[in-house]
């Protein structure tokens, strides 16, 4: 039988399953990886059981909430509740910390299913604090590299393709941009903190002591970096990724246009995700138009309706081209150009892909 478990490192190395028995509106606001969740109340049952404990103490709290689960339900949560632990011989429970509520589902997943199941001691708490912690020691003792370039340059294919590298924008499920929002929406910041933390620790686990991040902003879409992390990063060395305009605009095409209808069309079907596609895209350029300027507002927004209108008729992208070059010339780069000027002092390497590539891979191998 396994213990009730404090080793957090082990669990999320090794992608312990995991039950989450707090209450559905718990979960949404903060949850771990791969965790499913299969409350001991609903929400509306936990805000009357945490009236009564306000009010009364913990054994008029108990007996409220025995009284709310009726005998079908709470069989069927039971039920639930045992066939993870048969499922997942290998896996824990947890509240919020650690206290009664794991405490009573433990007691009925052993009275009703003959298991005796473990959990996590200090519950979800506990946990969310060891790996805010792991973020924080890695910025204190291990050095970060950050790479930059003009937007399009392809700086996410490069991160993926080094065994040090951390996707932030990966990770906030948002291309960085203005128009990097995707079809599937953001994860919450607590779960956007806690995926970043997972794979940090696992990457450490492999030795890794050094990490090159994208130089981001504080905000990815509506995810915001650890503090400690966008602190560590203003005063990091830089690498610059370089590339021409006509692949910058091949990449751009792709990852806004081609990729972004995609998602939509996938998750909506073909008409109404064409339209939600193009209502993306707008809203996206509307967004900037105060930064734009009207003139160059009314110029972009005209060809982008000729564009969406010629994909929406024949399926073909073209005319996105030259709004997308567009785009990049009179917008992106002159603020890119501007931060290149300003960040100059940092910036340690400069070159196309596969040279900078090479260049944070030998990197690593000098500091070993």
């Amino acid at each position: 039988m396994l213990r009730d478990c404090t080793d957090y490192r082990d669990i999320f190395l090794n992608d312990r399953p995991m039950m989450d028995v707090r209450a559905p509106v718990e979960f949404s606001h903060g949850a771990f990886p791969g965790v499913i969740n299969q409350p001991l109340m609903n929400d509306r049952e936990r805000e009357q059981v945490g009236t009564c404990y306000k009010q009364h103490g913990q054994q008029a709290a108990i007996a409220l909430g025995e009284r709310l689960v009726s005998a079908e339900v709470r069989e069927a949560r039971i039920q639930g509740w045992v066939e993870f632990a048969r499922n997942h011989p290998d896996g824990y429970l947890y509240c919020f910390r650690g206290g009664l509520r794991s405490q009573i589902v433990q007691q009925w997943i052993k009275d009703e299913g003959g298991i005796d199941y473990p959990r996590v001691g200090g519950g979800y708490k506990a946990m969310r604090t060891f790996l805010l912690e792991t973020v924080d020691q890695a910025v204190a003792e291990c050095d970060l590299v950050l790479l930059g370039g003009m937007t399009g340059t392809g700086k996410t294919e490069v991160l993926v393709q080094l065994s040090n590298g951390l996707d932030l924008e990966g990770h906030a499920n948002h291309r960085g941009s203005s128009f990097g929002k995707r079809a599937t929406g953001q994860p919450g910041n607590i779960d956007f903190e806690n995926r970043l933390a997972v794979d940090v620790l696992k990457k450490r686990a492999r030795g890794i002591g050094q990490f090159v991040l994208e130089d981001e902003s504080r905000v990815v879409g509506s995810c915001a970096l650890p503090l400690p992390l966008y602190r560590g990063m203003q005063a990091a060395p830089l690498v610059w990724l370089e590339d021409s305009l006509e692949n910058r605009v091949e990449r751009i095409l792709q990852d806004y246009v081609i990729d972004l209808h995609a998602e939509f069309v996938a998750l909506h079907g073909e008409q109404v995700g064409f339209a939600l596609y193009a209502e993306r895209l707008i809203a996206s350029l509307n967004n900037i138009q105060r930064r734009l300027g009207g003139e160059r507002y009314q110029r972009l927004y005209g060809q982008m309706e000729a564009a969406l209108a010629e994909q929406a008729r024949s399926g073909s992208v073209e005319l996105f081209r030259d709004w997308t070059s567009v785009l990049l010339r009179e917008y992106y780069d002159p603020m890119y150009v501007f931060q290149r000027e300003k960040k100059g002092g940092r910036i340690e390497f400069a070159g196309e892909r596969q040279a900078v590539i090479e260049y944070l891979r030998e990197r690593v191998n000098q500091r070993i």
